[in-house]
């Protein structure tokens, strides 16, 4: 990407709570994509309060009450579906530690609750928060195994969203100025089953996964209604079919 300047620091990795002098500047927009807990959040607001209009913080659906209930760390009776941006939070804080071995050391600190509030606070900073679903594409979740890996749960239901649309979500939120100060939930407009999903997509020869023990009752289904209708966001890709695309190029690697 030619007309993007990067700068590259030795120093960044999680949690980044330090930024080049060449980053401390006046920017219209700031963009965090991997503020992965309070530390770097907190970091960053303070680096470019007064020094940008906005910042936009990437988040994630597993901010919900409803996400402690699946993974049975949340105490209580499911939460009803679909997710508005006002629905309850987790109260069960640090949603993966004791993962760390499977999915990395930074899982550790990791809440992006914490990381929401860390901004919101912080005194002389407008902010967006974006909560994502599962995004899948061809470089990430590429062979959709969140989805071909519960085929077990049939009837479970949890919101993706292809990356191209995820990015549009996301430009939305900074060429609008009605997304100054608020939560928008992005995704798909509509959530299918899981057995709804691989209806529509190539069936695989090989035995399905286990899934894991989660509590299935649970749906993480998010309305997706308030990032529709105040920043007019619209799919750049229709969903179902970039989904049968993925799958069928991911079922031609296997075949090579």
């Amino acid at each position: 990407m030619p007309e993007i300047e990067h700068v590259l620091d030795p120093g960044a990795e999680y949690p980044i709570t330090a930024f080049p002098a060449e980053l401390l500047r006046d920017w219209d927009i700031v963009v965090h994509m991997v503020a992965m807990g309070e530390a770097d959040a907190e970091a960053a607001a303070r680096s470019f309060a007064g020094r940008t209009k906005r910042l936009v913080l990437v988040s994630s659906c597993d901010v919900y009450r409803a996400y402690g209930r699946l993974m049975k760390t949340e105490p209580g009776p499911q939460e009803a579906v679909p997710l508005h941006e006002e629905t309850p939070l987790r109260s069960v804080l640090y949603p993966y530690r004791g993962m760390e071995a499977q999915l990395g050391a930074y899982v550790h600190d990791y809440d992006k609750i914490l990381a929401e509030r860390a901004v919101q606070s912080t005194p002389g900073l407008d902010w967006t928060i974006m909560r994502l679903p599962k995004v899948y594409g061809a470089e990430d979740n590429g062979d959709l195994s969140t989805v071909y890996g519960f085929a077990g749960v049939s009837e479970w239901r949890w919101t993706h969203g292809h990356v191209e649309n995820v990015a549009a979500a996301i430009v939305a939120a900074v060429s609008r100025p009605e997304a100054r100060n608020a939560v928008f939930n992005v995704g798909e407009a509509v959530t299918p089953t899981m057995g709804e999903r691989l209806a529509s997509l190539p069936a695989r020869g090989d035995e399905p996964p286990v899934p894991p023990p989660f509590d299935y009752r649970q749906h993480l289904v998010l309305d997706t209604g308030k990032l529709r209708a105040e920043l007019g966001y619209t799919d750049v890709v229709d969903e179902r079919a970039a989904m049968a695309e993925l799958a069928v190029a991911s079922a031609l690697r296997k075949c090579l």
